[in-house]
């Protein structure tokens, strides 16, 4: 891998990063290939192999942009809301947000069944386990902060609980074909406030 040094290098390698962001967002793994990815950016292919040393670090890039780009959404929205304590319907919206991504607010399977399949598909990638485990120990953190500034227990026991949840429900609205994982989700967890 060739460091992008100059302001160009820094742009283009950029590019790269948005574009197969972006792919993973609307395909999967499977989805983030060299030419889908410069021909997404605009650029030569070439240039995919000249800032990343293989398509595995591509992927890399790809994940950590993706989970912090939501993680600064969720963090400004919350930040947004002022420091009076948030409604119940609030918190669930934000747990939901950040546990299935906002695209799954418009309904339907889509959105949902790509991020699980990205979240179960990641064992089989061993070289993504120290960002997944980076990115989920802040994702908890902030469940933890809302949970909280929701007058609900924040620790991380009850973290974990709304985390099982929420994959719970999803998983079980995924088998059975109910076209809204979200709303299976947003059930379960209005129970608990």
């Amino acid at each position: 891998m060739t460091t992008a040094s100059t302001p160009k290098g820094e742009r283009r390698r950029q590019a790269l990063v948005v574009a197969a962001a972006q792919l993973l967002a609307e395909g999967g793994f499977d989805a983030i290939r060299h030419r889908a990815v410069a021909d997404r950016a605009g650029l030569p292919l070439a240039s995919t192999t000249y800032y990343f040393s293989s398509l595995d670090d591509l992927v890399s890039a790809a994940v950590e942009f993706e989970g912090r780009q939501e993680l600064a959404a969720a963090r400004e929205c919350l930040a947004g809301l002022g420091d009076e304590r948030l409604p119940a319907e609030t918190v669930i919206d934000l747990i939901l947000d950040l546990l299935l991504g906002s695209r799954s607010r418009d309904g339907g399977v889509e959105p949902v069944l790509l991020r699980y399949e990205r979240l179960v598909g990641t064992p089989r990638r061993p070289y993504l386990a120290p960002l997944i485990r980076e990115l989920n120990a802040e994702l908890q953190e902030l469940v933890r902060e809302i949970l909280e500034r929701g007058g609900a227990a924040g620790g991380p026991e009850q973290v974990r609980h709304h985390f099982a949840l929420v994959d719970g429900a999803v998983v079980n609205a995924l088998i059975e074909s109910d076209p809204d994982p979200r709303g299976a989700a947003r059930r379960m967890l209005s129970k608990q406030f």
